[in-house]
């Protein structure tokens, strides 16, 4: 029983989506030369690289049995696939926006005879619905932000991250759409008759995304200062102890913490009386 994975064979989330795939243990055997499918280094698995817009196609149709893409596509393309995880990257959102000096600051000041651009017009169309609202949509595939200058439209919906490209081409944000961010998904039969295999591919990816910004923090502690550490040593479920032989009574603890707590802590130990402070950084929580 095989598995095939559909990647973006390009794009801002490609290196991500194949670096997830390697840290996970799903390394592909030729990356350096990108053609349409890739073996990786379980027999059971290979990739396809296709473009992130029909990868929820190509898995809702059974070409492949998992994708990874975004969210924001796979509602535009109203494809029927079963959502695994989040995998934590890619993070937008879908918003409408009009030109900064327009008189257009809110839903309500739009009008039927208005005419609005996108590279997604079935979202585009939802909302419209949504807001008892029947506007023209021209549909585009690309430089959106341009069509209210040129006479296009009065209006756009577009992918904005931080918004900055959005007020450097002199549009304002009118109203948020849909928030995105890349998900791992699958075919709803192929997650049927081979979940076990999915599952642990799933499981696998999970693991890594939960150990982002994650480091495992270990060091030795006298039996007199174990409680002075206990105090300031946080842990995903409590740090882990175990006796270390040596002359002096002394403890080893682990435990897992949060890549940000990490320089306040090691100073923080060091002022409890831990001694040998080890950080190291992990690869996957399952």
């Amino acid at each position: 029983m095989k598995i095939k994975i559909a990647v973006p064979s390009k794009g801002r989330i490609s290196d991500p989506s194949i670096d997830i795939l390697e840290k996970a243990g799903l390394g592909l055997k030729d990356n350096t030369n990108r053609k349409l499918f890739s073996k990786t280094y379980n027999k059971d698995i290979d990739v396809m690289f296709a473009r992130a817009s029909d990868i929820p196609e190509f898995v809702a149709d059974g070409v492949v049995d998992m994708g990874i893409t975004g969210f924001d596509l796979i509602e535009e393309s109203g494809s029927d696939v079963e959502i695994l995880i989040d995998l934590n990257f890619g993070q937008t959102k879908l918003v409408l926006a009009s030109p900064e000096d327009s008189n257009i600051n809110s839903i309500e000041d739009i009008t039927n005879e208005m005419i609005i651009a996108s590279e997604f017009p079935n979202l585009t169309q939802k909302y419209l619905q949504k807001n008892n609202l029947n506007l023209k949509i021209v549909k585009l595939s690309g430089s959106t932000e341009v069509a209210p200058f040129i006479g296009v439209s009065d209006l756009i919906t577009d992918l904005t991250s931080t918004g900055t490209t959005l007020k450097m081409n002199h549009l304002k944000v009118i109203d948020e759409i849909l928030e995105s961010s890349i998900k791992l998904i699958a075919n709803k039969n192929s997650y049927l008759n081979k979940k076990t295999l999915i599952d642990a591919i799933s499981t696998s990816i999970g693991g890594v995304i939960d150990a982002d910004r994650k480091k495992l923090v270990m060091m030795n502690v006298k039996d007199v200062d174990l409680d002075n550490v206990k105090k300031v040593m946080p842990a995903m479920t409590g740090p882990t102890i175990s006796e270390v032989l040596s002359e002096e009574k002394t403890v080893a603890i682990q435990a897992v913490v949060d890549e940000d707590e990490v320089f306040k802590l090691v100073n923080d130990l060091r002022n409890a009386g831990a001694k040998d402070i080890l950080v190291v950084p992990i690869e996957r929580i399952i």
